[in-house]
């Protein structure tokens, strides 16, 4: 038989006597979406002032772009333009979009690494202790990193328009390039977040990470033609996210049909947010 113990606090002025006290948790109920997104907003303001704080983190976004542009287009370029039966100009054309499909998932890695070093120092135990949303945390964190990506994007595309990039498509057509990239980009992300949740520490996550994405990015159509491939490696092609979400981005910006691979991307995007995302919750309220 078992017993419950009620604390009694003192009775306010005028009552009858002692009333319990309300339990710990006892009366907080669900939190609504307008407190989640307040804290989705709190929490956002507090990464982005860690990045103000460490200003050394936003090199990844300013340089990377910049740094595989003038790597693939001087390096490869001429020998694969020619192959595209071009020039360098036309792998300019080709490679751009294909590099704003990788950007993502390159950007995505920090998200996973952040969360690791956030474990690490105490910072995430603080904030279970807290009447918030466990996902709003981890969301937040996405939420930044979307922003940093807007930003990688901004400068790979300035990039390529000084190099002497065509836009062949529409502006809306680039629009909704960079949105796809972004939605892929954010279902990526929660797979990052696990394995920092999952892996010991950042540097774990990194050579996971890695190993993860060397295989999708070179095993696609991000960086040349797949026609040329072996037949077992157009097959991995055919079914990569990233050889469907490049191809989708450069008939956005390009033109060309983009109806299949853009339908594909958003399967792969949503598949992904519906798997990991809850993989990842459950991973945070467990983690100790």
């Amino acid at each position: 038989m078992s017993s419950t113990t009620t604390t009694l606090t003192p009775a306010p002025a005028g009552s009858a006597g002692p009333v319990p006290a309300k339990a710990p948790g006892a009366g907080e109920g669900r939190i609504g979406p307008r407190a989640n997104l307040r804290h989705i907003g709190a929490l956002a303001r507090r990464n982005l002032l860690q990045i103000k704080k460490d200003p050394e983190s936003m090199f990844d976004v300013l340089l990377m772009p910049v740094i595989f542009i003038l790597l693939f287009v001087y390096v490869f370029g001429g020998s694969i333009g020619a192959s595209l039966g071009g020039s360098r100009q036309d792998y300019l054309n080709y490679l751009v979009p294909g590099l704003l499909a990788m950007m993502g998932m390159n950007i995505s890695m920090a998200v996973g690494t952040g969360v690791n070093d956030d474990f690490r120092k105490g910072v995430m135990d603080r904030f279970r202790t807290m009447p918030i949303a466990r996902s709003s945390v981890l969301i937040a964190k996405i939420v930044v990193e979307l922003g940093r990506l807007m930003v990688a994007t901004a400068i790979l595309l300035a990039m390529g328009f000084l190099l002497g990039m065509e836009l062949k498509g529409s502006v809306l057509g680039l629009l909704g390039a960079v949105a796809l990239a972004a939605v892929f980009g954010a279902a990526i992300m929660w797979i990052f977040i696990l394995l920092g949740l999952a892996m010991p520490t950042a540097q774990a996550v990194q050579g996971t990470a890695m190993i993860v994405l060397m295989p999708l990015q070179f095993g696609s159509s991000i960086f040349a033609p797949t026609q040329t491939m072996p037949g077992w490696l157009q097959t991995f092609t055919d079914y990569n996210p990233l050889s469907n979400l490049a191809d989708a981005v450069r008939g956005l910006m390009m033109g060309g049909p983009v109806a299949g691979s853009v339908w594909a991307t958003l399967a792969w995007a949503t598949g992904i947010t519906v798997v990991m995302a809850p993989l990842a919750v459950a991973k945070f309220r467990k983690k100790t």
